[in-house]
């Protein structure tokens, strides 16, 4: 969720009220505004994303979150902050930049007819409630869009606020880099990887349920079809995390290998979006071979099925390197000649 802050928020403008004169807190309106401060921290605390995007200085716009007595909303609770002058639109892409989330997952809450049409006309993906003009009538009206219904969520949603401000982070210093290998290398990062175990089943069981963009074959498991798969013996699952200096991102990839007649198969191959192009993907092809070796085979097949949200992956496996398979939309490679990918990630 993306929030506003002047007369969304808060009551009143910062810049030009001051901070002991916004309107936040028990008495008249500022209630109001609380209220949606604590709708919003209730959000945060069920693993929803809260940026903020505000026409305002900077300075000006955190001093409530850092000095007002009466504020619910904290700057530890916002992942992206963008106070400046420029175009919102512009703001927002610079936002989903960080996120890595598909716009049509944001919801932009502004009390501002001008900024929510345009919004509407510049990003039509994004969610724009039309704000009623009295914050008296701001939750009623909220809670009956029903815009966060989730069916599930877990400990590792509740820090996903620490990774996407460490994500701005990294951002913010790659720029002072002019060479990827450098920065990367920078970033001092380190993996996990474990094989799934009874604390890391429910997590990936919900990564199956919920990842679309990253997910070559999206196929959704319960946590009672893993632990079937597994007790099966037929397949291997693998999870992955990543740690780097600036946080940890927790739980971000899971592998699902199953072990056929004369190869080894990617059942589920699934990733994070938040960690591209930090060479996360050859370091688990690595690890894939490392299994299949282990397994006594030397044959790789995996599998691309698209829907609707995972073009982003249609060539992942080509541009590894595997070869087009007897069967439509399978891939396969020869784990036996396959030379270690290139990648700036150690394993823990």
């Amino acid at each position: 969720m993306i929030l506003d802050l002047d007369n969304t928020t808060w009551g009143g403008i910062i810049g030009d009220d001051g901070i002991e004169n916004i309107k936040i807190g028990d008495l008249g309106i500022g209630k109001a505004f609380s209220k949606l401060q604590t709708w919003a921290k209730a959000l945060k605390e069920r693993g929803i994303i809260i940026a903020i995007c505000s026409k305002n200085d900077e300075a000006n716009a955190k001093e409530p979150f850092e000095k007002h007595p009466d504020m619910v909303l904290k700057l530890e609770d916002i992942s992206v902050f963008v106070a400046n002058w420029e175009n919102k639109a512009d703001n927002i892409r610079r936002i989903q930049e960080i996120l890595n989330i598909g716009f049509d997952a944001m919801v932009f809450l502004d009390d501002n007819p001008f900024e929510r049409n345009l919004i509407r006309q510049e990003l039509p993906e994004i969610t724009v409630p039309e704000l009623p003009e009295d914050p008296a009538e701001y939750m009623d009206y909220l809670n009956k869009l029903n815009l966060f219904e989730t069916t599930s969520f877990s400990d590792n949603d509740k820090d996903r606020t620490q990774q996407y401000q460490a994500e701005a982070a990294r951002i913010t210093l790659q720029s002072q880099f002019g060479n990827i290998d450098d920065y990367l290398n920078s970033l001092e990062m380190v993996s996990e990887v474990k094989e799934i175990d009874s604390f890391s089943l429910p997590r990936v069981a919900q990564l199956t349920q919920r990842s679309n963009q990253f997910n070559l074959r999206t196929k959704r498991y319960t946590d009672e079809d893993l632990k079937s798969m597994l007790a099966s013996g037929e397949y291997i699952g693998i999870t992955f995390t990543l740690v780097d200096k600036y946080g940890d991102n927790g739980l971000i990839s899971a592998i699902l290998l199953k072990k056929e007649k004369h190869c080894v198969f990617i059942d589920t191959w699934i990733m994070s979006c938040r960690v591209l192009k930090r060479t996360m993907e050859p370091f688990v092809l690595n690890t894939i071979i490392e299994y299949t070796k282990k397994s006594g085979f030397n044959k790789l097949v995996g599998e691309y099925i698209p829907t609707a949200k995972n073009g982003m992956v249609k060539d992942h496996y080509k541009n590894f390197g595997f070869k087009e398979n007897d069967v439509e939309g399978q891939w396969k490679l020869d784990a036996e000649n396959f030379e270690s990918l290139k990648c700036f990630i150690s394993k823990k």
